[in-house]
């Protein structure tokens, strides 16, 4: 019995004009959806398969660390304002430097980039550690180390997005960015939860404890990587106006663009669910930590639903990134009148998913329309309005909540980003990038929204 393979197609991709970096591969369009046998294939490479099991135990740590410290400064300070100022500390060295991050990793090898700001990351969280521990703490220690902890971010994060190519290659790169996905979301499932029993049982310094060894277990997970097996491109030369052809490029692109204008929007109102969450297990439902880490569990399990079902996608365009970001933001919305926990949770979960389809989405699109040479100026500009935009939505988010209420600021985290994505549509729609069709089935007109790739 013979067993058929996706026929595929390509979309040719319109990039600017430049003698600095070639044309972009086209972007693979899959006609059918892969089989399930290829749900996974990206861990069939043996250096995917080491740095995605570093990655799930590291990444469980690290949303341990994240619930952890968003409840320490709560409890040391009992603001949920301040709580956003914590959230703020920590990504406002992205929005600061994350540009240049994207020169640096351009320049240098990505996975002694990372074995670095591990390292770094490991001995922040191993301090706050024994601050905690020793009751030494206060919210200005944790926003110190906040602070830190973003400026190490700001390499770490563009170096983690851009090392995926070069462990898979760019046939595989779909698949293993929704991989990474799922295994962040799994983390975020597992972490919260485990963080909820130990600020119940012992507190949070054993969490920033765990998050330090599982920085120093990535490091070697790292040293492991079989580097003649890794697709290496050439360092970028140091040369002048490299970050303005980096951003020219992503200008000219509308399938680099439009996902960055939309993911700012989202990241400052949609992304600050740690503020509203926080608030509704305190003052709304009065489930404490143990409740909140439950939500956060909610919107991970969606998520890495999400994750699961990207691996199945058959194709990737600008509509999707669009309309993910509308439902998204409608979903999000329709969770501030939900009257109870069992409701409210249950939106979380479908939050969760449309949420990471849609950043999966985003980021898949982003990578595969830009030249690998550029690509890591590209995905700091990516992650810069991703985790810059939740440094000016924390304290955003957290005053609308304590001036307006929870349940307010839960209606403008969703509204925001559904305005941002009809917006987004409409503009398309005029430079004929978007068109509406109507098709019949079954006596039933049904809107169909179809793009043209530019």
């Amino acid at each position: 019995m013979t067993t058929s393979t996706p026929t595929t197609a390509t979309i040719p991709v319109i990039y600017p004009d430049s003698q600095e970096y070639p044309a972009t591969e086209p972007i693979s369009v899959v006609a059918e959806r892969p089989p399930w046998r290829h749900t996974f294939i990206a861990l069939s490479v043996p250096n995917f398969r080491i740095w995605t099991s570093g990655n799930l135990v590291a990444m469980t740590a690290t949303w341990m660390q994240k619930i952890a410290q968003d409840w320490l400064v709560l409890e040391l300070t009992g603001s949920a304002t301040k709580v956003g100022i914590t959230v703020a500390l920590q990504f406002a060295p992205m929005l600061m430097f994350g540009l240049f991050g994207g020169v640096i990793v351009d320049r240098f090898s990505k996975r002694t980039l990372m074995m670095i700001t591990q390292s770094c990351f490991a001995l922040l969280s191993l301090g706050l550690a024994v601050l905690t521990l020793t009751g030494d703490v206060t919210a200005y220690m944790v926003w110190g180390i906040a602070f830190l902890t973003g400026l190490v971010t700001v390499i770490d994060n563009p170096a983690r997005q851009v090392i995926v190519t070069e462990l898979v290659g760019q046939k595989n790169l779909r698949n293993a960015i929704s991989i990474n996905s799922s295994v962040f979301q799994l983390g975020g499932m597992i972490g919260p939860a485990i963080a909820g029993a130990l600020l119940l049982a012992v507190g949070a310094g054993w969490a920033f404890l765990v998050n330090g060894l599982a920085c120093a277990l990535v490091v070697f997970m790292l040293t492991r990587l079989r580097t003649s097996q890794m697709t290496r491109q050439a360092p970028s030369p140091r040369e002048p106006g490299q970050l303005r052809a980096g951003l020219r490029y992503a200008w000219a692109k509308p399938t680099i663009i439009w996902p960055v204008f939309l993911i700012a929007v989202f990241a400052v109102f949609g992304l600050t669910m740690p503020v509203i969450l926080a608030s509704y297990a305190d003052t709304v439902f009065k489930v404490g930590a143990g409740g909140y880490g439950l939500f956060n569990s909610m919107i991970a399990v969606g998520a890495l639903t999400g994750a699961l079902l990207s691996t199945r996608r058959a194709n990737i365009r600008l509509r999707t990134v669009v309309i993910g970001v509308g439902l998204t933001g409608v979903l999000q919305a329709f969770a501030s009148f939900m009257p109870s926990v069992a409701p409210f949770a249950t939106v979380l979960i479908a939050v969760g998913m449309s949420s990471l389809l849609m950043q999966t989405a985003s980021n898949s699109l982003v990578q595969m329309s830009s030249n690998i040479a550029v690509r890591g100026r590209v995905m700091s500009l990516y992650v810069l309005v991703l985790l810059g935009g939740q440094a000016v939505g924390g304290p955003l988010m957290g005053w609308l909540v304590s001036t307006f209420g929870v349940h307010f600021g839960m209606l403008v985290s969703g509204g925001m980003p559904a305005l941002a994505a009809a917006f987004a549509g409409v503009m398309l729609a005029r430079r004929g990038h978007l068109t509406v069709h109507l098709r019949m089935r079954h006596h039933v007109p049904l809107p169909t929204i179809e793009h043209r790739l530019v």
